[in-house]
C-alpha cells in the first residue's frame, strides 16, 4: 500500500510535540526524559474534561499535535486509535471494586474502561461524525494501526488520522505487564500527494523474523523496546530526515511490516 504523510504528532518523556522532538530524534539535541504533563483539551465540554483519564488526554493531545500544521477539516477526518491496553488505571480500579465486599463499579469509571473511550472523546472534542476505528494488537499495536489506517486511506480514498497511545499500568498489573513511559504518536495519512504531504510511505507485510529497526540513542531505544507505541520511533526518525529509508516494524505471527519512506 502507498500513502502520503501530511503531518505528525509526538508526545512522550522528553518529546514535547513533533516540532520540538525532531531535533531530538535526529541527535541534534540531547534526549532528556521528563514528565509528560497532560491536560484535557479546552474543546471538550467541562463535564467531559473532568471525566477524562490520562490515556484519553494523551490520545487527544497527540492527535491535535498532528493537526497543528494541517488545513484539513478536523471534524471530517476518519481516525484510527490503537493501544495495547487502554486505561490501566481504570482497569486497576475496577478490579479493586470487584474484589471488595460491595462489588460496586462506578459508572463514570466503567465508561472509561472501554477501548474506544479516546475515540468517543475525540468525536466530542472535534464535533466529528467521521468514522473511527479502535483496535489493539499487543506489542504490535502501532504496526496494526498503521496497516488499518493505510488500508482505509487506500480503499476509501480519504485522509485518515492514526493515533497510537500507551501508558504504564499501576501495580500489581505493572509487574505482569511492564510498560515504559507515557508515549503517544500520530500520523495524518492521505491517499494522494498534496501540497502538505512531505513524505511517501509504502507498506508491505513480510514473512519471517527480520530484525526490527532500532534507535541509536540508548534512551530512545529503551523507550522503543519498552513501550508498544515506542515501536513507532524508528519510523518517526526516518520521517524527520530528508532521506529515503526502509524501516522494519515487528508484527504478529512472526511477520514484519516493512515501511519504505521517501521524502517529497
Amino acid at each position: 500500500m502507498r500513502v502520503f504523510v501530511e503531518s505528525v504528532g509526538l508526545l512522550g518523556p522528553g518529546l514535547s510535540g513533533w516540532s520540538a522532538s525532531r531535533a531530538v530524534l535526529l541527535g541534534a539535541a540531547p534526549y532528556a526524559p521528563a514528565e509528560v504533563l497532560l491536560s484535557a483539551p479546552e474543546t471538550l465540554p467541562a463535564a467531559e474534561r473532568r471525566r477524562t483519564g490520562l490515556p484519553v488526554r494523551l490520545a487527544l493531545n497527540v492527535g491535535l499535535d498532528a493537526l497543528t500544521h494541517s488545513t484539513r477539516r478536523d471534524e471530517a477526518l476518519a481516525s484510527v486509535f490503537t493501544s495495547s491496553g487502554g486505561d490501566g488505571q481504570v482497569l486497576h480500579e475496577l478490579c479493586e471494586a470487584l474484589a471488595s465486599a460491595e462489588r460496586q463499579v462506578s459508572p463514570t469509571r466503567f465508561h472509561n474502561s472501554v477501548h474506544n473511550a479516546p475515540a468517543g472523546y475525540w468525536s466530542i472534542a472535534l464535533r466529528s461524525h467521521a468514522p473511527s476505528t479502535s483496535l489493539c494488537c499487543y506489542d504490535w499495536s502501532f504496526a496494526a494501526g498503521l496497516l488499518e489506517a493505510g488500508a482505509q486511506c487506500v480503499t476509501e480514498g480519504v485522509p485518515v488520522l492514526l493515533v497510537s497511545y500507551e501508558l504504564p499500568y499501576p501495580e500489581p498489573l505493572h509487574a505482569a505487564r511492564p510498560v515504559l513511559g507515557t508515549l503517544g504518536a500520530a500520523l495524518l495519512l492521505a491517499p494522494e500527494p498534496s501540497t502538505q504531504a512531505f513524505a511517501r510511505i509504502d507498506l508491505r507485510i513480510e514473512a519471517g523474523a527480520t530484525p526490527p529497526s532500532h534507535m541509536q540513542n540508548h534512551g530512545l531505544e529503551a523507550l522503543r523496546a519498552g513501550n508498544p507505541t515506542g515501536r513507532a520511533l524508528p519510523l518517526l526518525h526516518a520521517l524527520a530526515r530528508p532521506a529515503a529509508a526502509t524501516i522494519i516494524l515487528e508484527y504478529a505471527s512472526g511477520n514484519t511490516l516493512a515501511v519504505e519512506v521517501e521524502p517529497r
